[in-house]
This record gives C-alpha cells, sequence and structure tokens, in this order.
C-alpha cells in the first residue's frame, strides 16, 4: 500500500485524488493533507480518510480547525509554509501529490524531493518557476516526478517503450478555452463569471482563467521543456477544441503517437499514482463514433498574448519565468476581484517582464526572489 501526502486536497485536483484514493482503499493511504483556508471542507476529509498530520494556510485557521475536530482526534495541524514542508517530508509518506495552487508549492515540493518522496506533479509553477533545480535534485535522490496534468501525463505515456534519441517533437493540445473565437472588441468586456466557465474542463479559478487566457498552455510549454528534458523549439502546441486528444509526440520517422480519453483527471492522477499500472474506474469510456470530429488549428498569438509572453520567458529562460509566473498571479487576481479588465492580464504580465533583468537560476533563494520582485512590480502596476 502506498502513502500519501496530499498538498492541495481542497482544491480540483485534491477532491479529484481523494476520489482516486477512496475508490482504491487497498493501494493507496492518506497519511497528510495540505490545505488552504477551506477548513470546513478538510475537517470532513480528514473524518473520512483520517491523516496522521494536516496543514492550513495560517496559525488561526489551525485553531479554528482545531476547534471543529472531534474529542480523541490525534492529527497534528501545523499551518503555513513549514507545516506544509513538514507534512511533504514525514517519514510515512512514499508519494507526495504536488496540487498546491501557485508558486506556493514550489518549497513544500522540493524539500519532498530532498526528502525522497515520489512526486505526483499537478502544480505546473513548480516546474516553471525551479524546472532545472526539481529535476536536478529529483536526479540526485534517485526519485520519479510523474505528471498529473493531462497534457504531460499524455505525453509521458507516448513516450514509453520509446528510444529517447528517436523523439523530434512533443505536441501539447489546448482546448482554446471559452473564448477562442472571440474577436479583441468582446474579449475587453470579459467578466470573471464568463471566464469561469470552462466548455470542457472543471477547475479551480485560477487555472481556469489561464486556460481562458491561454497562459496556461505556456506555463505548460515550460513544465515540459524540464520534465522531459527538450529544447523549447522541440515543443509545438494546436488548439483542439474538444479536448479528446490529450498531446502527442512525433518521432523522427514521421510516427505521430497520441494520447486520447474522456476529459477527467482522474484518470492521469490514478495513472500518475499506480505507474506503471492502470486503474480501473467508473467513468464512460470515450465513444470516438458519438463525438465524430476532432479539429486542430494554430493558437493565435495576436488574440492570446498572454501565450505569446510565456513563450518568450521560455525562450529568455533563466528568473524571466519565474518573474511571468508571479505577474500572472497577481493579474489574475485582480481580475477575478474586478480590478481589472481580462486584457489588462498581459498588460501587467508584459510590464513586469519589461522592467526585469533576468540571470541565471542558481538556487531556490533566487528563484523565490524573482518571484517577490514580479509580485511587487505587478501590485504597483494596478495602482
Amino acid at each position: 500500500m502506498k502513502s500519501i501526502v496530499l498538498l492541495g486536497s481542497t482544491g480540483s485536483i485534491g477532491i479529484n485524488a481523494l476520489n482516486v484514493v477512496r475508490a482504491h482503499p487497498d493501494k493507496f493511504r492518506i497519511c497528510g493533507l495540505a490545505a488552504g483556508r477551506n477548513i470546513t471542507l478538510l475537517r470532513k476529509q480528514m473524518e473520512t480518510f483520517r491523516p496522521d498530520a494536516v496543514s492550513v494556510l495560517d496559525e488561526s485557521l489551525a485553531l479554528a480547525l482545531k476547534g471543529l475536530l472531534p474529542p480523541g482526534d490525534t492529527a497534528k495541524i501545523f499551518h503555513g509554509t513549514e507545516g506544509a514542508i513538514r507534512l511533504a517530508s514525514m517519514d510515512k509518506a512514499d508519494t507526495v501529490i504536488s496540487a498546491m495552487s501557485g508558486a506556493a508549492g514550489l518549497a513544500p515540493t522540493f524539500e519532498a524531493i530532498r526528502a525522497g518522496k515520489e512526486i505526483a506533479l499537478a502544480n505546473k509553477e513548480t516546474m516553471v518557476t525551479a524546472g532545472p533545480l526539481i529535476m536536478a535534485e529529483a536526479k540526485k535522490q534517485g526519485i520519479r516526478v510523474l505528471p498529473i496534468d493531462s497534457e504531460h501525463s499524455a505525453v509521458f505515456q507516448c513516450l514509453q517503450g520509446h528510444r529517447e534519441k528517436h523523439l523530434k517533437r512533443i505536441i501539447l493540445t489546448a482546448s482554446g478555452g471559452p473564448f477562442r473565437d472571440r474577436s479583441l472588441e468582446e474579449m475587453r468586456r470579459i467578466t470573471p463569471e464568463q471566464a469561469l466557465r470552462h466548455p470542457n474542463w472543471d477547475m479551480g479559478q485560477k487555472i481556469t482563467i489561464d486556460s481562458a487566457t491561454m497562459m496556461n498552455k505556456g506555463l505548460e510549454v515550460i513544465e515540459a521543456r524540464w520534465l522531459f528534458d527538450v529544447k523549447i523549439e522541440c515543443i509545438g502546441i494546436l488548439v483542439h477544441p474538444q479536448s479528446i486528444v490529450h498531446s502527442m509526440v512525433e518521432y523522427v520517422d514521421g510516427a505521430v503517437i497520441a494520447q486520447l480519453g474522456v476529459p477527467n483527471m482522474m484518470i492521469p492522477i490514478a495513472y500518475a499514482l499506480s505507474y506503471p499500472d492502470h486503474l480501473e474506474n467508473d467513468l464512460p469510456f470515450l465513444a470516438l463514433d458519438e463525438i465524430g470530429t476532432l479539429s486542430f488549428e494554430k493558437p493565435d498569438l495576436k488574440r492570446f498574448p498572454c501565450l505569446d509572453l510565456a513563450l518568450h520567458a521560455a525562450e529568455a529562460g533563466g528568473t524571466m519565468p519565474a518573474v511571468l509566473n508571479g505577474a500572472n498571479e497577481i493579474a489574475v487576481a485582480a481580475f477575478l476581484c474586478g480590478k481589472i479588465g481580462f486584457l489588462d492580464i498581459p498588460r501587467v504580465i508584459e510590464t513586469t517582464m519589461a522592467h526585469h533583468h533576468g540571470g541565471p537560476v542558481k538556487d531556490l533563494e533566487t528563484v523565490m526572489a524573482a518571484d517577490l520582485w514580479a509580485r511587487n512590480k505587478a501590485e504597483s502596476l494596478l495602482t
């Protein structure tokens, strides 16, 4: 039985991960849960999965959670980044699911790797901001970083049984979000409520907005560069509105292998946890005859400048991806609370990047300093 620490248990990935664990109690056990502010849901998760320890965002929430628990509950309660790190490196854990939202997941994930834990990675910001550090430490510790993102899980599966030297190109697919056919004028009037209605996937707020701006696909390009050790120019993007082909791999002889499936995150989560096995589930099987048509098109970088900015950050390398990510998190939060418009998101990011003098990623402190600088700069642009 595999013992799991789940970082981000109350988010959409976390909830789906717990559904996988619930469906296979003979294979998985939860020993730690880390959440943010949703202590009501966390308490329910604790009742079901009986973890040894949990962590929440801050001390006040830790005290509030303690008051919600029944007498005799022996779970330890931690808080803050240090709390998440304590869970991620706890002795009982075999695997850490990194599903915290944003750059907050970086330090706990890194410390989990240093502690020799296998990583099931959903937090793409960890790889975007510190990819070379993460993969170098994973190699040093002799552990695997297995992708949970549907696109990277698809690439991972398409690479199985093939020689690395035969790989020519990775092709990431993108749904295009809810606005792929909108004009720039229409996009100026987009509200947060409209942007949160993704046509195919049920995700958290931040990643749903990133999908709508197509920043998510740019972040995935950077993540793929480090996960699969390929050059940026060997990664392509195709808009695929049906979200059935989750990604493809092209080989030097022209053969293209694709991974298809219904758009449900339980599939890549289960594969990351059970690799190299595939686990049964009760999801509907893919019925291509009912879908009928699968279509593909190039992304429009003029209508989706966030994707263009991410590709520029990927080419620049160093600390620029961390700056891109930090500025994006601030801009998305500002859009969601009505401070800026939809098309202001790329404006804030572009201006922040233009003021950054990049450098190499030497250590985790360098990454976190770049992230903090980007957040402060982006915040200053909102006033």
